[in-house]
């Protein structure tokens, strides 16, 4: 059995040209596989049919490892099984037709409503920087807009007596989203008192600019936001969608219904907004586990 495998690893080598870490990912995968197999009192690598394989994978499932890496040694697997069909060593693949784990979609990244509330308090508003920044956070957070749409706001794209705001009015999806009475003042102190001071030229239409008062870019705004996510001190990788997705979650939280949700974010399709519902319902059984004297 061990002949075989040195055998299959000198073929990726030699033939395939694989490279080292390659090649010791097959052999790291073989090596466990004939373990399992071993403790199963399996001593024939070449005796394996479908069903070990199986509950092969279903054991790699229950001893935690991630779907990559499941996916990682059926592949490994197939590999071989195939090497020793094609030398004639078995007749059968015990692989085909087996198909890999579907990989697992990544919940994204949110804060508690505790946590938004310390890091919109991290801006300065003493200062001019600060109310902007402040602003911008809020308006983020309010609307659940993206961050290409919201250094893409224009003055008229805001209407502070209604409170709302038109967002991606240049093209077919144009969507006309509510602004709470929080982000709502802010936003009336820095149109107001505080926009004027970073403004050069008044030509220049842009809601939020820079030091240079020109439109504020991307990588202007996610250096803001990172410099006051490091000053809150949360221990979560917070970007600026992080505001999004945080927005989105808490609402469906709070009541809010799934379609509403999927127009104010510009979703096309509902199944992207359905993650954040998968975030309350994952939620909402922590808080069972917590609090249900028998859970």
């Amino acid at each position: 059995m061990e002949s075989i495998v040195l055998k299959f690893i000198e073929y990726l080598k030699n033939e395939k040209e694989l490279s080292k870490n390659t090649i010791e990912s097959y052999n790291r995968d073989l090596r466990q596989f004939k373990e399992y197999i071993s403790d199963n009192k399996i001593n024939d690598i070449t005796g394996v049919n479908k069903t070990a394989i199986i509950k092969y994978l279903m054991h790699l499932q229950k001893i935690g490892k991630s779907t990559s890496t499941v996916s990682r040694n059926l592949a490994s697997l197939r590999s071989f099984y195939q090497y020793l069909l094609n030398k004639g060593i078995i007749n059968q693949d015990p692989t085909l037709n087996l198909q890999s784990p579907k990989p697992e979609k990544k919940l994204p990244d949110i804060l508690t409503p505790k946590e938004v509330d310390i890091l919109l308090r991290q801006p300065d508003i003493t200062t001019s920087k600060g109310i902007r920044d402040k602003a911008m956070l809020e308006l983020l957070y309010a609307s659940g807009i993206r961050v290409s749409e919201l250094i893409d706001l224009n003055l008229e794209d805001i209407n502070l007596d209604l409170g709302y705001l038109v967002c991606s009015k240049n093209n077919s999806n144009e969507r006309i989203i509510p602004i709470g009475k929080i982000a709502l003042n802010i936003l009336k102190t820095y149109i107001k008192d505080y926009r004027k001071k970073f403004i050069k030229d008044k030509n220049v239409k842009s809601l939020f600019v820079n030091y240079h008062g020109n439109k504020m870019t991307r990588q202007g705004f996610w250096k803001i936001v990172k410099s006051y996510a490091k000053k809150a001190n949360i221990n979560k990788k917070i970007t600026p969608h992080t505001l999004r997705h945080s927005f989105a979650t808490h609402l469906l939280q709070n009541g809010a219904d799934l379609k509403s949700v999927q127009e104010m974010l510009g979703h096309s399709d509902i199944s992207t907004t359905q993650v954040y519902a998968q975030i309350t319902k994952n939620n909402i059984k922590e808080v069972y586990k917590k609090a249900h004297p028998r859970a």
